[in-house]
């Protein structure tokens, strides 16, 4: 077998969350790209619509779901509704995340803390039950990406919601004990930790933040913010045979930031 061939997801089906936009977006041509028929998931219908274009544009089969996952009950009406329509996916990807909120944690209502976790961290947990469940039933092995963010690791600057880092420090942790109960089943679960990446929120953030944007900027030792299509090469990677034996890793991509 050529080294590229174990790159393929010919015949193989991606469940993603939050995939039609962004980071999400990218992750989901890229797989595409490499062979996989596509389920995206998220909360607006003409975004998805044109993402899913792009991906039949590429020849594979491209469905969509409208759910908005941060909340637990859509979460689990959407991940049951995907299995009952296609039947077990081979790749999940949770994608879907954020802030949202810049309140220091003094002032943070315990409501907003809560949708943050469920939003980042439960809709996690249960599409990995669900989804990442059935492929452990099934036998024939799985790939479970979890997109967490290098705000797991360390603290943001100069911004509240708190929920945030805590949130996706849960996601990492999360990922590496699920790794350990299913690598018996040939099913990996891995983290990938995005850094300072300009998606519509972000640029929402820097338009708001421009002095906190900037110092973020100036801390990356790459000297730039990376592009969403950065994201795409690690996820068909960790989608793929040639990561077969990688579990339980959460894989740093920020242009160094966290080095320092």
């Amino acid at each position: 077998m050529h080294v590229f061939d174990r790159f393929r997801l010919d015949g193989r089906r991606l469940f993603i969350t939050g995939g039609s936009r962004g980071l999400g977006r990218e992750m989901a041509l890229a797989i595409a790209q490499a062979g996989a028929d596509v389920v995206l998931v998220g909360r607006d219908q003409e975004s998805l619509a044109r993402t899913a274009g792009e991906i039949a544009g590429l020849g594979r089969q491209a469905d969509t779901l409208v759910a908005d996952v941060g909340q637990p009950a859509e979460a689990e009406a959407a991940c049951r509704e995907a299995l009952s329509r296609w039947g077990c996916f081979d790749i999940l990807i949770n994608n879907v995340g954020g802030r949202r909120i810049d309140i220091p944690t003094q002032d943070l209502p315990t409501e907003k803390w809560q949708a943050i976790l469920d939003l980042n961290l439960t809709s996690t947990f249960i599409c990995t039950r669900l989804l990442g469940g059935a492929m452990v039933a099934r036998g024939q092995g799985g790939r479970v990406i979890n997109v967490a963010s290098i705000s797991g690791l360390v603290a943001n600057r100069g911004i509240g919601g708190r929920s945030y880092e805590t949130s996706k420090a849960a996601v990492i942790a999360f990922t590496r004990a699920t790794a350990a109960d299913w690598a018996p089943h040939r099913v990996t679960v891995n983290a990938i930790c995005p850094g300072g990446f300009m998606t519509e929120p972000n640029q929402r953030w820097a338009s708001q933040n421009p002095e906190i944007i900037d110092t973020f900027k100036k801390q990356i030792p790459a000297g730039e913010f990376g592009q969403p299509e950065d994201l795409g090469p690690l996820a068909v990677y960790l989608a793929c045979d040639a990561s077969r034996y990688m579990t339980g890793a959460s894989l740093v991509i920020d242009g160094g930031y966290t080095l320092w």
